[in-house]
Order: structure tokens, then C-alpha cells, then sequence
């Protein structure tokens, strides 16, 4: 990150102690959900890591369960604040862990979507000795602390209910993120006063006391109001997810990924695509999806955790989980696909459809209203409608295996464990529960029975 003489270790440390009343929730503020990830994973994983040495995390309110979130993460240190006396106490309970000689680089838990290059730029200049600090222009600053300059050199910054009426005429105001070299920013913090309207330590009070010992202040504007957005409520919430995923329908459209509205998208993972890929409108694509060239995703879908070959077709309002799809197949429309389903090249799982570990041969069809799960399927079966796979006795599970090009008829049950054989045909409405030769027809039906003279039951009058 740094050119070699100014190469300094980086402690990140992320301010997660607040406790969020506005969202009125009973999760922790820095654990909500932005793009099925929680605001602290956006700032550890998108923001932290690519640049740190060291992540240090001040954690206050439901500090267990922040902590529980990030159980796998073994290389962060937790630091706790047990008292909210503001982001200068925060600090002051971070700093004693941190070398003098490194840079400090200061972050939100509640402020996801700042961009790398915004926090590199302020980790070089306090890696030359300097104070860094993110700034943004607002139309309405109403709230924010004020950058105060003087002949255009950053000299402070006053709290908002702190500010004169001239003072809240600034438009430019802080953000909160900061870098700072580590032995400086000890001794600033050491000097806080609470003297303030909110009785707290404020961490921007480190901006006047730097100006006061003539270190340099740099101010790096933000790239958009949007980067440095923090979320106090639910609303705030929302607008941040429609941003987040207008930036990602906006990449993945310059990846050559055709949207039909990108207003109607959302990705909470990971989503790689091939050559002309289409995903239609209120599409949900979760966890780590891949699209081969030419798929198409109808309306309404949620795809999670799947692989799918090329030129194959999901059809509206389908569900996908942790499968693996073959090139040319159809899914859908209303068909719900479960986890460890396989499906080969050329195969159909067609409307009203739901499997769940499911193999399924080249060219074979499950085409509406059947359940096939815990099955192995050869090439070009074709199973009937209604079909069901009896695969659960109430404590274990079994396997049905049908051969290849075996015809199941409609309104059949498989009872598992039960084998079908190659090219065998079942008699639709059928019950089979012993192993179907190959290559010939099995019928297992009850004897049909006309009753003659017999009348339909009548109510009775009161």
C-alpha cells in the first residue's frame, strides 16, 4: 500500500460499542443486515482487512452476541467499552494495544460502503506524519460536525449542537474516519474534556489539538455522500441497501450482465456470469451463485449457492439452493430445487416440481407436481405427474434408483429404499414397493370395484 520509505504497520480500529436505539431492535445495531451481511462484516471484510496489520474492535452493547457473529475470525482483538462515554473514550480503550510507531486508521461499524481508495489516501498521509481526516459535502448538513478552516487549512471541527449560526452554514463535514500516526493520536485522546452539550469525549477534538501543535491536517473528500452513509435507523437502512445494490447491478451490467430493471435486483453474495446472461426482475441472489453463458433467470427467483451450465433456462418464480445444474436444462416455473440436487445436461424439473438430493440423468424429465428427493435418476427418465418419492420411514432416510429411460407413470408412489431398471415401465397410480425389472411393465394397483345400488349418503334435516 505504501511506497518503501513510508511503510508503517496499520491498526485498524472499528468503533461497535453503539447500542442503536433508533433501529428498535433487539440485535446489536453493527449486527443488521445489509445485503444478507452484517454491517460489521462489510467494514471488517471491505474495508479492514485489505488494508490492516492489525484489526482491533471496540465493542460495547450485546458485545456477546458481536462477538459470537465473528467466533471464526481468530486473528481480531476484541476491546471492550463498558461504559458509552463517546468516540474518544472508544479509542482510549483501543490505544494502549496499539505501538507508537504505527498508523491508527479509525472506522464505523455502521458505515459500510466506504471505498478502499478513500482509506488508502488516508493511511499514506499519516504514514508522513499527519492527520488525516475523511470529509463530504452535504446539501443538508444539519446534524454533522463542521470543518473549520482557516485560509483554507483544517484547523478543527465543531459539533453541530456545539456550533455557532455561521458555523452550521459549512456544508463540508466529517465523516468520523480518520488515520493518524499512533503515538500522536495517544496524546490527543489522553487530553480529552467532556466539556461539550453532550458530556462526551469527542474523538474530533483530536482534529484542533494536531492543528494546535502545527502538525499538517489533511481533509480527503469522499467520493458521494452514499460512501460514507451510516445507518441510525430502519429507513436509513433501506436507502443504503437500494445504494449498495444499484453499485452492484451497476458493476455486473458492465460485466456484460443483462438486467431487466436494475431497481428490481439483489445480490447478497457472490455472483460470477458468462457471455449473455439475463436475469429478469426481483430476482435474489444469495451466497455464491454462477451463471455459464447464455442463462436465463425469470422473475421473481432466488437462487443460493448454485452452479448452473450454459444456455439453461430458470423460469419464474423458482427456488434454488446448493445445487449444480447442467448446460441446456429447464427449472420451472414454480419449481423449488433443494440441496444436493444435481442435475445433468439436457434434463427438465418443470412447474410444481421440488427435489431435494436428486440426481438426475442427461435428458431426463420431471416435468409438474412430483416430489423426487433422495433419488439417482439414469439418462432420459421421464417421470409422470404426481410422482412421489417415498424416501423417509419416520427415522431414516432412503434411496430410490431408477435406471435409464425408465417410464414412470403419473400418480405414482416409490417407496424407499425400491429400484426401477432400465427402460421399465410403472403403471400409472401405482405403489411400488419391491424392485421394478427392467425392460418391463409393473402395475400395483387395488382391483377396481363398481358397487351396484349403492346410495350416497344424505344429511339429515334438524
Amino acid at each position: 500500500m505504501f511506497e518503501e520509505e513510508y511503510r508503517v504497520a496499520v491498526h485498524s480500529v472499528i468503533l461497535a460499542a453503539g447500542q442503536g436505539t433508533r433501529m428498535r431492535s433487539a440485535h446489536p445495531k453493527v449486527l443488521q443486515q445489509l445485503a444478507g451481511r452484517s454491517l460489521l462484516s462489510h467494514v471488517l471484510h471491505g474495508q479492514a482487512q485489505p488494508l490492516s496489520d492489525v484489526i482491533h474492535i471496540v465493542f460495547g452493547h450485546g458485545g456477546d452476541a458481536v462477538r459470537q457473529a465473528f467466533a471464526d475470525a481468530t486473528d481480531l482483538s476484541w476491546v471492550e467499552q463498558r461504559e458509552q462515554l463517546g468516540t474518544g473514550h472508544a479509542m482510549a480503550q483501543a490505544l494502549p494495544q496499539i505501538p507508537d510507531d504505527a498508523v491508527v486508521l479509525v472506522l464505523y461499524g455502521d458505515v459500510p460502503m466506504v471505498g478502499e481508495n478513500s482509506l488508502q489516501a488516508l493511511c499514506e498521509i499519516a504514514a508522513r506524519d499527519a492527520l488525516a481526516i475523511l470529509t463530504v459535502e452535504l446539501e443538508n448538513p444539519t446534524g454533522y460536525g463542521r470543518i473549520l478552516r482557516d485560509d483554507g487549512r483544517v484547523v478543527g471541527i465543531v459539533e453541530h449542537k456545539d456550533a455557532s449560526d455561521v458555523q452550521r452554514q459549512i456544508r463540508e463535514v466529517n465523516t468520523g474516519l480518520l488515520a493518524a500516526p499512533a503515538a500522536a493520536l495517544k496524546r490527543w485522546v489522553g487530553a480529552l474534556d467532556n466539556n461539550n452539550a453532550q458530556g462526551e469525549f469527542y474523538l474530533t477534538d483530536c482534529v484542533a489539538k494536531a492543528a494546535g501543535e502545527g502538525m499538517d491536517v489533511h481533509a480527503v473528500l469522499a467520493e458521494s455522500e452514499v460512501e460514507v452513509a451510516g445507518v441510525n435507523d430502519r429507513r436509513q437502512l433501506a436507502a443504503l441497501e437500494r445504494a449498495y445494490q444499484a453499485r452492484q447491478a451497476d458493476r455486473l451490467m458492465g460485466e456484460g450482465v443483462q438486467l431487466i430493471d436494475p431497481a428490481r435486483f439483489d445480490l447478497r453474495g457472490q455472483l460470477s456470469a458468462g457471455r449473455d446472461c439475463l436475469i429478469d426482475v426481483n430476482c435474489v441472489i444469495e451466497g455464491e451463485v454462477q451463471l455459464a453463458d447464455g442463462v436465463h433467470i425469470g422473475p421473481n427467483c432466488v437462487l443460493r449457492n448454485v452452479r448452473i451450465g450454459n444456455a439453461t433456462r430458470i423460469e419464474a418464480n423458482s427456488v434454488l439452493e446448493d445445487a449444480q445444474i447442467g448446460a441446456s436444462c429447464s427449472i420451472g416455473p414454480f419449481a423449488r430445487v433443494r440441496p444436493g440436487t444435481r442435475m445433468a445436461d439436457h434434463a427438465r424439473i418443470g412447474n410444481f416440481v421440488e427435489t431435494k438430493k436428486a440426481q438426475i440423468g442427461t435428458g431426463s424429465k420431471i416435468n409438474h407436481l412430483s416430489y423426487v428427493g433422495d433419488a439417482i435418476l439414469g439418462d432420459h427418465v421421464n417421470v409422470g405427474a404426481g410422482t412421489i418419492t417415498c424416501n423417509y420411514d419416520g427415522v431414516n432416510k432412503h434411496t430410490t434408483h431408477i435406471g435409464d429411460g425408465a417410464f414412470i407413470g403419473s400418480d405414482t408412489a416409490l417407496v424407499a429404499p425400491v429400484s426401477v431398471g432400465a427402460n421399465a415401465t410403472i403403471g400409472a397410480g401405482s405403489v411400488i414397493s419391491k424392485n421394478a425389472p427392467a425392460d418391463k411393465l409393473t402395475v400395483a394397483r387395488g382391483r377396481q370395484v363398481t358397487v351396484d345400488g349403492w346410495q350416497r349418503p344424505q344429511k339429515k334435516d334438524k
